[in-house]
């Protein structure tokens, strides 16, 4: 009850004066404005999807762009991917060694491919073995094989342009 809000807005408050505020009661003096509605409405529709498709076919598939990303991108010359356990998340983490991943990443960002680049909060392992980063690609049940075609023949054409 001694920790203060972070946020200000309403519902969290009791009483306000020129001089001072009262907070309400908890959970209330932490919960500013209107609560996130939407977010529940869509994520209820989110599950009810997910229940009618089957979260065996929604691996299935994950796994299948997996397999599919791993060959496309492991056959461009050069490409070290990094994290191969067979049975992982829907995750490809890649990179070159003559190429920093923010400029293969921005010109992926300049082809309409989204990609995330950097250490990924993994700084101390990624300082230890000498990585300055990488591209990471994720795949989810929206993804296809098509969005994997796109982005392998976005890292060629971006080493083309670096090389």
């Amino acid at each position: 009850e001694k920790l203060p809000p972070y946020q200000g807005g309403g519902e969290m408050i009791s009483t306000v004066t020129m001089a001072q505020s009262t907070y309400a009661g908890l959970p209330f003096k932490f919960e500013a404005g209107t609560p996130n509605i939407e977010a529940v409405v869509g994520w209820g529709a989110a599950l009810d999807w997910m229940n009618t498709v089957g979260m065996d076919a929604l691996m299935a598939h994950e796994s299948d762009l997996m397999t599919y990303g791993t060959e496309r991108l492991t056959a461009i010359d050069g490409l070290v991917l990094f994290g191969t356990a067979p049975e992982k998340s829907a995750v490809l983490s890649f990179g070159f060694a003559d190429l920093h991943p923010y400029d293969l990443g921005t010109l992926l960002d300049q082809q309409g491919i989204a990609v995330r680049t950097g250490q990924h909060c993994t700084q101390p392992i990624m300082d230890y073995f000498n990585i300055p980063g990488t591209v990471r690609a994720s795949f989810a049940a929206y993804s296809s094989r098509e969005d994997v075609d796109r982005l392998a023949d976005g890292v060629e054409r971006s080493l083309r342009m670096l090389r």
